[in-house]
Order: C-alpha cells, then structure tokens, then sequence
C-alpha cells in the first residue's frame, strides 16, 4: 500500500561549504555490482510504503553513483538516504550479491563529512547520540522514568490527549519506553554449572544493559547450565552499532577499541551478544578498523570470536534439561540477525526443541517492524507505519507471547501492539530458553 512519503526536510538555514561528495575505488565497484533487476523492490520498506523509485536499494544506489560522477549531494538525496531502515533486507533478496549493507554505511558517512543538516536536525541526532550509547546515562534516566510511569502521570497523561500534542519523536519516545524493572549487575565472573564446556565473553549493551536487565540474567543463566563459564568484563561500553549504522564512523571506531580492550585480556573463546544489531557491527570490527595499525589485528580476531546467543548454544548443543512450556510465541525475525548475520535457524531449533512450545511464523516476516537503531526517533512515521503493520501480523498468529532478538524491536511492536488494543506480553528468546531450563511456568513470560 502507498502512504504519504515523508514531507520535505526543512531548508538548510546555516551558512555551509560543502566538500566534495567522494567514493573510493571499493565502493564504485560495489556500486556497479547492481544490475538494477529490481528483486529488491519488494523487500524493501520504505518502498512498500512510498512506492518511489528513489526510496528503494537500486534507487538509493543510483543515487550514490549520481553523486560520485558530479561531486555534489543534493538536500533531497540525503533524505531518500537518511529514509533506509538499514534493515539488509534487500541484501538477502539480491541474486547478484550486492552488498547494500556496506554501501548505506559508506554513503552515510560520507554523508556526515560533507553535508550540513538543518541545524534541528543536528540537535536532535547530537541529542540521541550523547545519550544512547552511554550506559551511565541511560542509569539515569531510570529513576525519572520509573516515577513517571508508577505515579500514575503516564496514565493521565495518556487519557488526556496532550501527548498528541508533543512532536513525533517525544510521542515515539513515550511510546516505546520499557516498563522500569529492578536491576542487578552481573559478576565479572558466572561459573559454569557442572562439566566447563567452554569459556564465553559476554556483551552487556548499552539500552539492553539498563533497560532490560532482565535479559542479561537470563543469558548468563542459560550459557552457565549449559556449561559455560560466563566472563562479563565490567569496563565494557557501547560497541559502536548505533554510529556505525548512522555514518557516525570515527564515533563507532572510538567505541569498537574501548571494546576490545575491555575483552583483551578476558581469555574467552567466544563473545556472545544477545542484541541483533550489536552483534551485525561487532562480527564486522575487522572491516571497522581494517587502517588501524594498533586494532586491525586484535579486531579481525575478535570478530571471528563472535556469536549471537543461539548461533553458540547451537553449536554447543544442549546438555541442560529443557522442561515443558505449553505456550505458543509469534517468532519476529530481527532485521539485523536474519538479514545482515544470517541467523534464522537458530533460533526456531531452541524453541521447537522446548516441549509443548508451539512456534508461529509471522505474515511478511522479513519485512521491518520500523525500530531499526534509532531511526524510529529520526524518522518516527513512518516507523510507526511499519510498527503498526508488524502488530497487524502478529496479532494474526493468535500468539500468547511475541519472541524476538532485538530491544528495539521488542519495543516497537510492543507500542503498536498497545496503539491496536492487542494485549501480548514480549519476551528475549533466551528468557523463554531461560523458562523453560528453570521449569518455570508458561505464566512467568504471559503475566508480567
């Protein structure tokens, strides 16, 4: 279906000296690669949406070679550019191997070298990223939003009207936010429960880290009786995804070398991550900091040492009992573990292998549910758009409970869930594992 296309971005007020627009001889071959078949087409969400040529992978790409001949990057074409979800969708329909993934990134940070947004563009994207990929800051924000949210405020306000009131992305913002639970901090150290099988690294996040505690607990548990001895490094930060998959380049490499020291001397056979989008960035550290002297080396290593929680416990196989949980989940795939890792298997084999769990497949399942990183703030309607065609397709399975890999994602159906009136409870894939392992009841994930 055709929507409204985005309006026009606001002119650009400030006084700019644009550089040259500028790709390498990599991208330009990458560039060429595409036969503009138009397979893509269909994939793509911005394109479902719009039905414009230059809001789909082949246009955005005619695009990038439109301004490599002529040197110059016209205000419209970094809307058709700051539009894509990143979701790599279009990367698993291409017959001619394409890499998109790599050619969005490319283009964005060539973008943010060599054009001026409107300066409220700037501070909301300076806004978003001052606060995202801190830990600490996000702490902070719990305390206030717990208040907010148990004071009966959200409620009120809610029923009001006035949040309708608020620009797009505050009303996106107060949508998607998580219902404040308790925190606990893991150990630097989680033994393994009988047998060590190995020694695993584990990623904390940054939104999954305080936001969804509840997550990472869960995964230590289940890597622990699984026999993993679970090493969670308590310097770690942000891994970069959110500024590598923004152009933020420079940003996204001062984060992957903070990370990696943090790991370098953890001693671990495997990193495992349990959030779709850190994973995807961390998996391409290599290609990150390929021209880093001092990282290229420790980067490309580490990458290869990278696996998201089912990719490993699958590979592991189970030796931990798996107790019955007679409830039905809608699996949504997360853009950036289908798409852009290529992880799907997985997943389904832990929860079919669960007895008396039944597996739903959701309707247009590849397609976006419009979280994508931060997009949903920058771009908040036609996220909403595809958060609310995502909750159509769940509601339709009649699932007791959605299961994802992403917190983003989690959040964003979860909102257009609520928008429709559809009571679902969300869960991490690895909490129903986590469930199933501790014998807990189906009603442990439905009822909170």
């Amino acid at each position: 279906m055709v929507t409204q296309h985005n309006p026009p971005l606001e002119t650009n007020d400030d006084a700019f000296a644009p550089a040259p627009f500028q790709t390498s001889d990599e991208l330009d071959r990458m560039l060429g690669d595409c036969v503009h078949c138009g397979f893509c087409l269909p994939t793509c969400p911005t394109y479902s949406l719009w039905g414009e040529e230059m809001d789909s992978p082949r246009g955005r790409i005619h695009l990038v070679e439109q301004a490599a001949r002529s040197g110059q990057l016209p205000e419209s074409t970094v809307g058709h550019l700051d539009a894509c979800l990143g979701c790599m969708a279009c990367v698993t329909a291409c017959p001619s191997g394409v890499k998109y993934d790599q050619i969005i990134e490319r283009a964005r940070a060539e973008v943010e070298t060599t054009h001026q947004r409107p300066r409220g563009q700037r501070a909301l994207r300076e806004a978003i990223f001052a606060l995202f990929p801190y830990p600490r800051r996000l702490r902070v924000m719990r305390g206030p939003l717990a208040v907010y949210q148990r004071s009966g405020l959200q409620r009120l306000l809610r029923r009001s009207g006035l949040l309708e009131r608020l620009p797009n992305t505050l009303q996106t913002m107060e949508g998607v936010a998580p219902t404040i639970r308790s925190r606990t901090s893991l150990p630097e150290r989680v033994p393994a429960q009988g047998t060590r099988r190995a020694v695993v690294g584990m990623l904390t996040g940054c939104v999954q880290r305080e936001f969804f505690p509840g997550v990472n607990d869960a995964t230590a548990r289940v890597l622990a009786a699984e026999g993993c001895d679970v090493v969670v490094p308590q310097s770690q930060g942000c891994c970069g995804a959110l500024s590598v998959h923004s152009g933020r380049k420079a940003e996204a490499q001062r984060f992957a070398r903070r990370l990696l020291d943090s790991f370098a001397d953890a001693g671990v056979e495997w990193v495992v991550v349990n959030s779709a989008g850190c994973g995807s960035s961390m998996k391409e550290y290599a290609e990150l900091l390929a021209d880093d002297p001092r990282y290229a080396e420790a980067a490309a290593g580490f990458a290869a040492k990278v696996r998201d929680i089912t990719e490993l416990l699958v590979e592991l196989g189970p030796v931990a009992t798996r107790h019955a949980l007679p409830v039905t989940v809608a699996y949504h795939d997360a853009c950036h573990l289908a798409h852009a890792q290529g992880v799907r298997t997985p997943p389904r084999d832990l929860l079919n292998a669960i007895p008396e769990l039944t597996v739903m497949e959701i309707g247009e399942g590849g397609m976006c549910c419009g979280s994508a990183g931060v997009y949903n703030l920058l771009n908040p309607r036609p996220a909403r758009q595809l958060g609310d065609r995502k909750a159509e397709h769940v509601a339709a399975t009649g699932a007791d409970l959605l299961v994802t890999a992403n917190p983003g994602c989690l959040l964003q159906i979860s909102s257009a869930l609520g928008r429709a009136g559809t009571s679902m409870s969300t869960a991490h894939t690895v909490e129903v594992l986590d469930a199933s392992i501790a014998g807990h009841p189906s009603t442990s994930l439905t009822d909170r």
